[in-house]
């Protein structure tokens, strides 16, 4: 019985390690100018990879991420972490295969999750397949942490500033962009969005927002007066 658990340990590295390399190889292709991502029906990954008899997971090519959070910091000696995230919400993500690292803009690598453990509101001790070293995790550290689309919604807050991401940004009727990332700060909080290949950051409080349509995803903000241009200019 344990030689046969051995093996089965022994298999779900293996895999794991084949289906990380896989995602490399498809961004590497897809950065060469293949859009190889576009031709591919889907991507199994596996459910509840740390238990036997898990299914599979279907993430659909061209996914859309979203970022959560960072690993903060390395816990103890065999290889866990703590993920701080911006979920809006206790959890231990309880069901979750795999969370991504950008390893380069638009370029995510599926890391798998074997253990996962509430540490508190907006922390997570975290231990994933192959980092086994508490020198194997001081190599991801500080790095940011991405779930896809199905998996976001799964997880984050319904009602949190987090359920934002992906919402339209208009001013006077016109789209501004859309909603890339939710930074919350001590006194305020800002949205990212791209305008014109620019990075804008978008203040969120009473004042700036003056309707939220969530059937349209669509904020409607009045912005300060030159607030763009010191942006765009």
């Amino acid at each position: 019985m344990v030689q046969l658990k051995d093996n089965y340990q022994d298999f779900k590295k293996i895999k794991s390690r084949y289906l990380r390399d896989f995602f490399m190889f498809i961004n590497a292709i897809s950065l060469a100018g293949t859009p190889i991502r576009s031709l591919l029906p889907a991507v199994y990954l596996p459910q509840n990879a740390g238990e036997e008899g898990g299914t599979d997971l279907l993430l659909p090519p061209m996914t859309e991420y979203f970022k959560i959070g960072k690993l903060v910091a390395v816990f103890g000696l065999k290889g866990e972490m703590i993920l701080q995230h911006s979920l809006g919400k206790k959890t231990s993500l309880k069901g979750l295969t795999a969370l991504f690292i950008e390893e380069r803009k638009e370029s995510f690598i599926p890391y798998f999750i074997e253990t996962a453990r509430i540490k508190s509101e907006e922390e997570v001790y975290i231990k994933l397949q192959d980092i086994d070293t508490r020198e194997q995790a001081i190599k991801i550290t500080q790095k940011e942490v991405w779930l896809p689309e199905p998996d976001f919604k799964k997880f984050s807050s319904k009602g949190g500033p987090m359920a934002l991401l992906g919402y339209e940004i208009l001013e006077d009727g016109k789209v501004l962009g859309t909603i890339l990332e939710i930074i919350e700060q001590p006194h305020q909080l800002l949205c990212r969005i791209d305008i014109e290949g620019k990075e804008v950051l978008i203040p969120l409080h009473a004042e700036t927002i003056k309707k939220v349509d969530p059937r349209k995803k669509q904020v409607t903000v009045e912005l300060p007066e030159g607030l763009l241009e010191i942006y765009l200019s």
